[in-house]
């Protein structure tokens, strides 16, 4: 089985240890790379479209009739010239010059850069959507350096798991190259987990949708992907509109959709700055609207923001000496209402503090809720974006509400429901993210979905307990005899699990114990070479249990909670609010103002007690730094 992780991280360490050792900056290696990974995703695609097309294709004179671009075009694929294919620059000589190349226009290529230059013009070629997009600057890298990266991409083992997955290593980069370009005009990438939970409580089928600060396109891969899912084919039940101030962004954008073979009409440049262009003339026409906005800006111009309308409530607080307004928050927030059709859902992440803010951020607040379209507000903890460690919220609204809730918003503070990737990042796991839009679900009186995900958990858990048989293999076969005859014995359970999760819980818990007591066992009886594999194997097999806790864990998270499937209002997580409520709170939208907290358990540690012990360490440690700081100043004097 191969670890889709593990290659990802190989690939990213590979590359960027390249760019250390060159003079190129992030910003400088970004664009590039992300092209070259986006050339061996389109030679991927290209590959298996091509057999496709060979299946079926006519044969003159005993010869298969050579494959045309309009054949890849009538299957939504990018053709690719021999010249621009990834195994084609592979396979060049060391030394190009020998080679005697013409670019397209006739002209000698000199370099490996040319000829990647070339490649990338010939792709341009065959896309009008990426006319103009690909970089083809590869002439400021050494051959050497660029001969390695195309080496490091055209990795055997992306094709072993399948053509799909460099889509996958190609956001694994765009979120890396996110940290690493991190700057006003860098933070373009919103993390999977948050835009997957908009499309999620959106549910996108087909229509218009609009992303008026599109960045480098994740809301139309998820929303492709979502709709692409459920069986349909986004590109012809969706049309994709974006605007993108940033040119760079822009770029990545119409890369990222072409990776995952999207269409879609993004515009940039001072004619796609939001508060001033209606660049698609979509006001009022979008089914969907979706969007990661740029948090509290400031000086926007207000008469030019004012002209340029979708402000169905009016501007926000304008600096009358400046005649700015002085954080368009709620200008975006006024934009995505203004763009919905009469059906049209939108949303959009936005700073904590919009949600409660006053003067007449207020008044526009009240506004809309009183409209009856609010529909979810969720409260998102710290550390979910990559490159800043704020709250955020995430909105929605929704003016096709059922009868029942037009006069209700649900409220969810999911602030501490998350999983910890590492010490600056969080995010909702696969089931987390099931068991929000379940609460949503619920709310909407769409039981059936929630028991589909009831039936889903069950799957899930039949699976994993199939692949724990085969996890198992070869950590018995490394281990002593008696010892694997207790562990076979432990591994009874398995056949007879079932789904009763209480019980199932208890027999994983014990096995993960009684596997650890086993590798601990074996480790003294069997030969010294076979222990490291032996430890590895036992430590895969219990990271295997591990996944399956964390399945049983959201189960029981959600079925504690909502049983079999009615919504309630659950103390610390959600609360179904009446605008009459909502107006008693000065029409806050915050939702920890509604849903209240948890009861929490007691622990058995006295506070006041702890915080003395507390006090009297740090007291310690102090002691014990001012006499290591004496210590280094007489060492110092002494060197003097």
């Amino acid at each position: 089985m191969i670890n889709i992780r593990k290659l990802e991280a190989e690939l990213w360490e590979s590359a960027d240890l390249l760019r250390q050792g060159s003079k190129l900056t992030s910003s400088q290696y970004c664009m590039p790379v992300l092209a070259l990974l986006f050339l061996r995703y389109a030679y991927s695609r290209y590959k298996m479209v091509e057999a496709e097309i060979l299946e079926s294709r006519p044969k003159r004179g005993g010869r298969v009739m050579p494959v045309e671009a309009s054949d890849f075009a009538a299957k939504s694929a990018l053709y690719l010239p021999r010249e621009a294919q990834f195994d084609y620059l592979v396979n060049l000589p060391d030394i190009i010059i020998e080679a005697h190349l013409k670019n397209k226009d006739g002209q000698d290529i000199n370099s490996l850069g040319e000829a990647v230059n070339n490649a990338m013009q010939l792709v341009e070629d065959q896309s009008e959507q990426l006319t103009g997009v690909l970089p083809k600057t590869y002439t400021m890298f050494a051959d050497d350096l660029l001969r390695e990266l195309l080496r490091i991409f055209n990795n055997k083992t992306i094709d072993e798991v399948g053509g799909d997955i460099i889509g996958r290593i190609y956001e694994y980069f765009l979120s890396k190259f996110a940290k690493a370009v991190a700057s006003d005009d860098g933070v373009f990438f919103t993390p999977k987990s948050l835009v997957k939970m908009l499309v999620n409580v959106l549910e996108p089928e087909r229509g218009i949708m609009l992303d008026p600060a599109c960045g480098s396109g994740g809301m139309f891969v998820q929303t492709g992907d979502f709709v692409n899912a459920a069986g349909l084919n986004a590109n012809s039940q969706m049309t994709f509109y974006g605007q993108e101030k940033v040119e760079y962004n822009a770029q990545l954008c119409l890369m990222n959709m072409a990776v995952h073979g999207l269409n879609g009409r993004i515009i940039s440049g001072d004619e796609a700055n939001t508060f001033y262009h209606d660049a698609h003339n979509l006001a009022g026409k979008c089914d969907y609207v979706m969007a990661n906005p740029p948090f509290n800006v400031d000086k926007v111009k207000a008469e030019s923001a004012m002209n340029a309308g979708r402000l169905p409530f009016g501007l926000p607080g304008v600096n009358a000496k400046k005649k700015e307004v002085s954080n368009a928050n709620y200008l975006w927030i006024s934009y995505f209402y203004a763009y919905l059709n009469d059906h049209g859902r939108a949303g959009f992440v936005m700073a904590s503090s919009a949600t409660d803010s006053a003067n007449k951020d207020r008044d526009i607040r009240e506004k809309l809720v009183r409209t009856g379209d609010v529909d979810v507000m969720v409260s998102v903890g710290n550390n979910f974006f990559y490159t800043l460690s704020l709250p955020c919220s995430l909105w929605f609204f929704d003016k096709a509400k059922r009868d029942e809730n037009r006069d209700k918003v649900l409220f969810i503070d999911a602030r501490n429901y998350y999983t910890v990737v590492d010490r600056t990042l969080n995010e909702w796991s696969e089931w987390q993210l099931r068991n929000l839009q379940a609460i949503v679900h619920l709310y909407r009186g769409e039981q059936e979905k929630y028991q589909q995900l009831l039936k889903d958990y069950d799957q899930a858990i039949d699976e994993a307990v199939a692949a724990l048989k085969e996890q198992a293999q070869p950590f018995s076969d490394l281990i002593d005899q008696d010892t694997r005859g207790h562990f076979l014995g432990l591994m009874g359970w398995i056949d007879g699990a079932g789904h009763e999760y209480t019980e199932l819980r208890l027999r994983v818990d014990d096995q993960i114990r009684q596997t650890k007591m086993c590798i601990k066992s074996a480790e003294s009886l069997i030969n010294k070479r076979t222990v490291k594999a032996m430890r590895q194997e036992g430590e895969a097999f219990c990271a295997v249990l591990g996944d399956l806790l964390k399945v049983i864990d959201e189960h029981d998270w959600l079925t504690e909670k909502f049983g079999n499937g009615e919504y309630q209002d659950v103390l610390g997580l959600c609360k179904l609010a009446t605008i009459q409520e909502i107006e008693e709170k000065n029409y806050s939208l915050t939702p920890g103002a509604y849903v209240g907290v948890a009861e929490q358990e007691d622990d058995g540690v006295d506070f006041h007690e702890r915080m003395t012990e507390i006090h009297a360490e740090l007291a310690e440690l102090n002691k014990e730094a001012n006499v290591l700081m004496d210590e280094i100043q007489k060492t110092w004097e002494e060197l003097r």
